[in-house]
């Protein structure tokens, strides 16, 4: 237990930060985010009637699977004090090797999804190696990556799509192996249940095993998790490698929605993800935040976007919009850092 002791003439101070203290906990962030999203629906049903429909939701749903499926990868790399800039180029790059593996090499559509998503666990681990072995900072490493996986799957497909899945049934889906973006289950879509798995198991990794309690402590205090007899650099490989596994998975299904591998894909994704983790209050410095949180942030975001095509704002208004976003989210972040250090 802390006890801060004060002045009579610094009462007033800090009545104020134990406030800002207990707005900014996990409980009232989520409150906050809760209402957010709450206000975003009404404004934007008040401003088009195309928003509020049960085709329009549905769709909202689907499009934020794949940024909430690489989102819990960012939340982990994040809470340890890492940064990962290669997601867009890693989702990119699993969809180009899977494609070109069912479509070129003529392999099963299993096969070509297992061999996406090992490549996009293949990139999380040689960040992670890079980091932890060769101790370059998270921040160059990942912009180093982002660049060489972007080129290098620019390389293998001239930097042309690669299309013309097989056409017969996967797994009873008659859309073939599209149905990984474009199927339904009893209604749901498909990316929707896989993403509601991701962060099941997500919660579970995080909140009911030693690797989640690690993964907050490295985060906290690296050293003093060192000193604690934790295997930092251990579990700092495992995060990058799950991230990238996670990516690689958001590649799949990315891969389905636009029937092809395009190594064009994914720029600035990362920032999107990046955004909605930040602001679904998963502090930027690491070691504080929570992945209900996190959720709440992919659906802010997604909203957002959503609504704003749906008024016809142009995508580079809306790259302002994300921008400012981005700037919000991690401005509150240094508010409720300061305020947990009072």
């Amino acid at each position: 237990m802390q006890v801060t002791e004060t002045t009579p003439t610094a009462k007033g101070k800090d009545r104020g930060e134990r406030g800002l203290g207990r707005f900014f906990s996990d409980a009232g962030q989520t409150s906050s985010l809760a209402l957010v999203l709450i206000v975003l629906f009404i404004f934007f049903h008040f401003t088009t009637e195309a928003f509020l429909t049960g085709a329009n939701l549905l769709n909202v749903v689907r499009q934020v699977s794949f940024t909430g499926i690489a989102a819990v990868g960012a939340t982990l790399v994040l809470l340890i004090g890492g940064i990962d800039l290669s997601v867009g180029s890693v989702l990119a790059f699993s969809g180009v090797i899977a494609a070109k593996i069912m479509i070129e090499a003529g392999y099963p559509p299993m096969v070509g999804l297992l061999a996406g998503v090992l490549a996009g666990t293949l990139a999380g681990l040689i960040n992670g190696l890079i980091v932890t072995k060769l101790r370059i900072p998270a921040l160059i490493t990942t912009l180093g990556t982002l660049t060489i996986i972007r080129g290098i799957g620019f390389t293998l497909t001239g930097g042309l799509p690669v299309f013309g899945f097989p056409k017969e049934p996967f797994f009873g889906f008659t859309e073939g192996v599209q149905a990984i973006g474009k199927g339904y289950v009893l209604g749901v879509p498909v990316p929707v249940i896989i993403m509601v798995i991701i962060f099941i198991l997500g919660y579970v990794f995080l909140y009911r095993t030693y690797f989640g309690r690690y993964i907050y402590a490295i985060g906290g205090n690296l050293e003093t998790a060192r000193l604690s007899g934790i295997k930092v650099e251990r579990i700092q490989l495992l995060v990058y490698t799950v991230a990238g596994l996670l990516t690689g998975i958001a590649g799949m299904i990315v891969m389905g929605r636009v029937n092809s591998g395009q190594p064009s894909l994914g720029v600035g994704f990362e920032l999107e993800v990046i955004t909605a983790v930040v602001l679904g209050g998963v502090s930027i410095a690491g070691g504080a935040g929570s992945l209900f949180g996190v959720i709440l942030g992919v659906f802010i975001m997604g909203v957002l976007s959503n609504g704003l095509i749906i008024l016809n704002v142009t995508e580079y208004n809306q790259m302002v919009v994300r921008g400012l976003v981005l700037l919000i989210a991690v401005g509150v972040d240094q508010i409720r850092i300061r305020a947990r250090g009072s």
